[in-house]
């Protein structure tokens, strides 16, 4: 409790500062068609949850390499921390100056293909209720996918005050349960990490927000999820199943809306608004009440992941029906608030 309370309040001290050092350069997000905010605000103040997530990682690999005697332990640790730095590094530096989303995608894609590499794939993944399913070399695809995928969907998630650190807080809670389970330390002070630097993070963007997190962290923690599943455990389905379930809302705002607009010959990597999140913020819900949403819904999965892992008969049913029926409900409710804003405009018209 004590390590938590620290690192808590070292995150709020360290985003305190970058604030007033992004005032001073300048560092600000302003709006556009597809923010949620109508001032110019600072930004980068996820680099306080990259430091203190990296630092900590590097303070226990011992505790996690040494009990086993295990190499392929220490070169696992060592190529998520020098992977997740170039993550950060690149997202800092479209923070600062913005790059070339080109540069941006090579670059996340040698990440994950080292990652891949290193760390190994997914060669088979569990559903519940289904049982395991055998991937093969397929699973190579799907692991680079997996992680450039997530890594990206994490930032374009990051569009409302506190949805991606709360989010952020509760999936690591999850993985802290889950990681406490599996007797795998070092995912264990990872998550453990996030937690408590999220929290800090929370009291200055929680709405209204006086700092964004920025691309500096939304990468680095949609590159983290991505690959705890792979440090967690083992190549196995369960691992897929377990990062999947808790990075669950996220993964189906962003894919959704992602298929939805290339259906419709949109083009998928323009501004838009269009997101789950900011359906309901155009529907009058204030920022704060559907980043509760989401970390409620964040913390369900965790829960029902948690009871999977251990086996209980309740959770493959709730994981394969009862969470789909939850954001099939929360989609067509988002349909009909946009309708009725459309026949709203309307009526003005007239």
């Amino acid at each position: 409790m004590f390590n938590f309370i620290l690192l808590t309040i070292s995150s709020y001290l360290f985003i305190h500062l970058i604030r007033h050092y992004a005032h001073k350069k300048q560092i600000l997000d302003h709006p556009n068609e597809r923010s949620s905010h109508a001032l110019p605000t600072p930004r980068g103040g996820g680099l306080a949850i990259v430091l203190l997530v990296i630092g900590t990682a590097i303070a226990s690999i011992e505790a996690w390499v040494e009990p086993s005697r295990n190499e392929a332990d220490f070169y696992h640790a060592i190529v998520y921390i020098v992977c997740g730095i170039i993550i950060a590094f690149l997202g800092w530096r479209d923070d600062v100056s913005s790059l070339s989303p080109k540069i941006r995608f090579i670059v996340q894609g040698l990440v994950a293909a080292v990652s891949i590499y290193v760390l190994g794939y997914f060669k088979s993944v569990t559903i519940p209720l289904f049982g395991e399913w055998q991937l093969g070399v397929v699973g190579i695809i799907i692991t680079f996918l997996w992680i450039l995928g997530l890594t990206n969907a994490y930032n374009f998630m990051d569009g409302i005050d506190g949805i991606a650190g709360g989010v952020a807080l509760a999936g690591a809670c999850a993985w802290m349960f889950l990681s406490a389970n599996m007797n795998n330390n070092f995912v264990f002070w990872i998550s453990f990490a996030i937690a408590a630097s999220s929290l800090g993070f929370l009291f200055h963007n929680w709405q209204p927000a006086k700092i964004f997190m920025g691309d500096v962290a939304s990468t680095f923690l949609g590159y983290t999820f991505a690959v705890l599943p792979l440090l967690s455990a083992d190549e196995g389905g369960d691992a897929l199943m377990l990062g999947t379930l808790i990075m669950w809302t996220f993964i189906m705002d962003a894919g959704v809306t992602f298929i939805r607009r290339a259906i419709k010959r949109e083009n998928v990597f323009a501004a838009h608004r269009t997101h789950l999140y900011q359906r309901l913020v155009a529907g009058g819900y204030k920022h704060a009440t559907i980043s509760l949403l989401y970390i409620f819904l964040t913390s369900l999965a965790g829960l029902l992941s948690y009871a999977w892992s251990r086996g209980q008969f309740y959770a493959p049913p709730l994981i394969i029906i009862g969470l789909p029926l939850i954001w099939i409900f929360l989609s067509r409710y988002a349909k009909t608030l946009t309708t009725k804003e459309t026949k709203g405009h309307k009526g003005l018209k007239k």
